[in-house]
């Protein structure tokens, strides 16, 4: 199958691309440059350089042309800020390209469609007390990027949205979204300050698994949740405080009323600023002072995923954070195409 991706040269995109290529599949890609220093893509993959927003619809459809699958591995997540109301920021990335490509696609003949969303949705839809959406413009274009690329999908146009976790995982020379933690854990002295809970996580190779089994297995319109490995924030914290060279550091779980103050801290700078986050901080203590589980019999198994060395993914990606904070590294950030 021949397959078209945007962000192929992304964490995620390059180890989908690598997965594709090696279940007998070509690849072709667009992304922004540049190219990360080391980075190692698949030699198979058909890579042109550029950013698709500012393509014209003949031209992308130039490169779906004779394609029968899609891949979106782009987009921009919840740490990214912006002037107010940040919703239009996520609408732009998330939503906007996913009713344009697609209409595309779908007029060119493509067949199958995987995007890359997030686990947030999953819990927008399964704990609807919270009333996420509501609260959280982040949350709420996720579920209203799912809304957009289901509407898509008929019995001749499959449409999967990947709702993606926790991924542990490096590419030289891109700087890993676990920065921040590496740098709390770097900046504590004998205790780490967390709330209760945890998270489910992949490693970048799973999630490949993933995009790859979406682009083959999926039929029709479905959103699979994304999780194999699930893990208490005082559990994550030691398998990351180990890989930087502090094994003695132990977590202090703090109460739920603390964290609210932080954020609530946190959103005083940026209304000062005058940018909006795409979480409201208070809020969302609901979630990350709890448990935010997902069996991998939910969504993973179904596409194919395989277990992996989450432990290792971790350790790797805090090494090379603690490398980057080192400067015996280079790096660009992680970015959306």
């Amino acid at each position: 199958m021949k397959i078209f991706m945007i962000g192929g040269t992304g964490l995620l995109g390059s180890e989908a691309a690598r997965e594709l290529i090696s279940r007998g599949h070509e690849v072709l890609s667009v992304a922004l440059p540049p190219l990360p220093e080391g980075a190692v893509l698949p030699p198979e993959m058909k890579i042109e350089y550029g950013n698709y927003l500012e393509m014209t619809d003949e031209e992308i459809e130039k490169y779906m042309t004779g394609c029968e699958g899609f891949v979106f591995a782009a987009g921009v997540d919840e740490r990214v800020e912006g002037p107010a109301p940040i919703y239009d920021l996520y609408k732009k990335y998330n939503i906007d390209p996913i009713n344009r490509l697609l209409a595309i696609a779908k007029r060119v003949g493509v067949k199958h469609v995987a995007i890359c969303g997030s686990y947030f949705a999953y819990f927008a839809k399964t704990r609807k007390e919270l009333d996420l959406t509501k609260h959280h413009p982040y949350i709420r274009s996720r579920i209203d990027q799912e809304n957009a690329a289901m509407s898509f999908a008929d019995d001749s146009f499959d449409v999967a949205v990947l709702e993606l976790p926790y991924i542990f995982g490096t590419q030289p020379g891109r700087k890993p979204v676990w920065m921040f933690l590496a740098e709390q854990i770097e900046g504590s002295k004998n205790s780490i300050l967390y709330p209760k809970g945890g998270s489910t996580m992949v490693t970048v190779k799973q999630v490949g698994q993933a995009i790859a089994g979406a682009i083959e297995l999926n039929k029709g319109g479905n959103c699979y949740p994304i999780g194999y490995y699930n893990k208490t924030w005082i559990e994550l914290l030691g398998i990351a405080s180990k890989a930087l060279g502090y094994p003695y550091k132990k977590v202090t779980t703090i109460p739920d009323f603390l964290y609210k103050l932080g954020g609530a801290q946190l959103m005083k700078e940026q209304k000062k600023n005058n940018i909006q986050g795409g979480l409201h901080m208070v809020k969302f203590a609901a979630l990350q002072c709890s448990n935010l589980f997902i069996d991998k019999e939910e969504g993973a198994e179904k596409l194919g995923v395989q277990p992996d060395d989450i432990e290792g993914a971790i350790a790797d990606s805090m090494k090379l954070c603690k490398d980057i904070m080192d400067k015996k590294v280079n790096s660009i950030s992680m970015r959306g195409e």
